[in-house]
């Protein structure tokens, strides 16, 4: 099969031809249809998430076709449109597997970090943590949904039910959950780069009530905010722009540092969380909620070969919306 291959950290993948994967017992053999890139995927090529296993294909939004099943595999039939997210494998006996916190795993294992993904035309991933897919729509605009939307949605959910909400970053996972938090009633006030236009007036035309710079306060008392960019300064900002007892949202998987700030931004019962990878919950409930909402994501398609030009423009910010490898 071909596939986009990382050897070393900081170093432009390489094209390889590597031999068919094959399903083990409880595995499923999928041939990829869609891969997004993420902006996760960049931390782990960049080298901001350490100790990934190497040789690595990359790639944890994926959406296929079941190709074979492992032995023991009863809940997916062959032809069948699946996806596949970023947790990948969870130890099933550790106190928060038990709690039904499985996003918080001991021994959890991660799509296109700690296994192969989906920057390939097959992938083998663990049948407990595939799920089917909704009819209908474009494999390339569901394939986001997958971490994105997936991480997207835990964070808006951990943002409570306040009526105003402000997201810090528009791009992959912000734009799609700009669409649920309007489908739900709320208002949405988008806070982008300086100087960034373009992701704006994309704010703007999917119903946000507001959008302008990162750097300037909130148009109104924020009841809670998500900051999807990995931008620490964010943090003391956001918290600015919150009112007293309301949440901000960090829904990052990495972040750089935070800078200090006074007290008096978190004081009066203010919250600063984090939000740790997704339980199979957040995958089916987010799921059957896209035919409902009508949810739609905006791509760039790249061919799998041009995986590096697709990290390189998420890098950069060129992108409006998210960036999908097509094999």
């Amino acid at each position: 099969m071909k596939a986009m291959l990382l050897r070393q950290q900081g170093q432009p993948l390489e094209a390889a031809e590597l031999p068919d994967p094959t399903p083990g017992p409880g595995e499923v053999l999928i041939e990829v249809a869609a891969c997004g890139v993420c902006r996760t995927d960049l931390h782990v090529v960049d080298g901001d998430l350490h100790h990934p296993r190497l040789p690595l294909v990359p790639g944890h939004e994926i959406v296929g076709h079941v190709k074979a099943l492992g032995e023991g595999v009863d809940t997916f039939q062959v032809g069948q449109r699946v996806g596949v997210g970023w947790l990948g494998h969870t130890c099933g006996h550790c106190e928060y597997c038990l709690e039904g916190r499985e996003n918080l795993c001991d021994a959890p294992g991660f799509t296109g970090y700690t296994r192969n993904g989906g920057f390939a035309e097959l992938t083998v991933a663990e049948a407990r943590y595939t799920y089917p897919m909704p009819e209908g729509g474009d494999d390339a605009e569901m394939a986001p949904l997958l971490c994105a939307g997936l991480i997207g949605w835990r964070s808006l959910v951990i943002s409570g039910e306040g009526k105003r909400l402000g997201f810090y970053g528009f791009g992959a996972a912000a734009h799609l959950i700009a669409q649920v938090a309007r489908w739900q009633g709320r208002q949405v006030h988008a806070f982008t780069r300086p100087g960034d236009a373009a992701a704006q007036a994309f704010a703007l035309s999917l119903g946000a009530t507001s959008a302008g710079p990162s750097d300037v306060p909130s148009p109104q008392p924020l009841d809670a905010a998500i900051i999807f960019a990995p931008v620490g300064d964010l943090v003391p900002t956001a918290l600015q722009s919150v009112r007293k007892g309301g949440r901000v949202v960090c829904a990052g998987i990495y972040m750089s540092d935070i800078p200090s700030f006074p007290y008096s931004l978190l004081w009066e019962e203010r919250q600063l969380v984090s939000v740790a990878n997704l339980t199979r919950k957040d995958a089916h409930d987010f799921l059957a909620l896209v035919p409902e909402v009508g949810l739609r994501a905006k791509v760039t398609r790249y061919p799998l070969a041009q995986a590096n030009q697709a990290l390189a423009d998420l890098r950069e910010g060129r992108l409006t919306g998210a960036a999908v490898l097509v094999p």
